[in-house]
């Protein structure tokens, strides 16, 4: 066997190495995503991030319509943002209307309950109680929360999504 044979047979070796290992580290990437993936959503609904609503949302999404449930939570968090810069902007005159506070807050509440957002909707409860006993201050805590909530909620269905988009 001359010398450029043994050469070139070393290289093919190497290349099948590097290709095997290079699909090894792809498998291992694709398994410890999925892995996440599993258990991602499950954790979201033990945390009281999502309830049973955001299921029944995911039931619709078919081979028609594959990005349907992200469509509909990305449209959520449009909508809903501008909703609490009203309910943020409403808190701020003088005098406080609390029954356009608690309709806005209402809206608020049955928009997040259209994707599953239960600490959301459970916030916007707590609002709205503080509306009704015209307890302002109650009210601007109950804002900071609700916006937590829904940043918090944001992120974790943008890396769901993303996750998602991966598999």
């Amino acid at each position: 066997m001359d010398y450029s044979n043994l050469r070139r047979q070393i290289i093919s070796m190497k290349k099948s190495l590097f290709d095997q290992k290079r699909l090894l580290l792809r498998a291992k990437f694709l398994f410890t995503t999925k892995l996440i993936f599993f258990i991602f959503l499950p954790v979201l609904f033990l945390q009281g991030y999502l309830d049973e609503q955001f299921n029944q949302l995911e039931e619709l999404q078919d081979d028609s319509s594959p990005n349907f449930v992200e469509e509909v939570v990305a449209l959520f968090f449009k909508d809903s943002s501008r909703l609490l810069t009203n309910i943020e902007q409403a808190l701020e005159k003088c005098p406080q209307d609390f029954y356009r506070l608690d309709s806005l807050v209402h809206q608020f509440k049955g928009s997040g309950s259209s994707i599953g957002a239960l600490r959301m909707k459970n916030e916007c409860s707590m609002f709205k109680a503080h509306c009704n006993e015209r307890n302002l201050e109650g009210c601007r805590r109950s804002l900071q929360k609700m916006k937590r909530e829904h940043a918090t909620l944001k992120q974790k269905l943008e890396t769901y999504f993303q996750v998602n988009s991966t598999l």
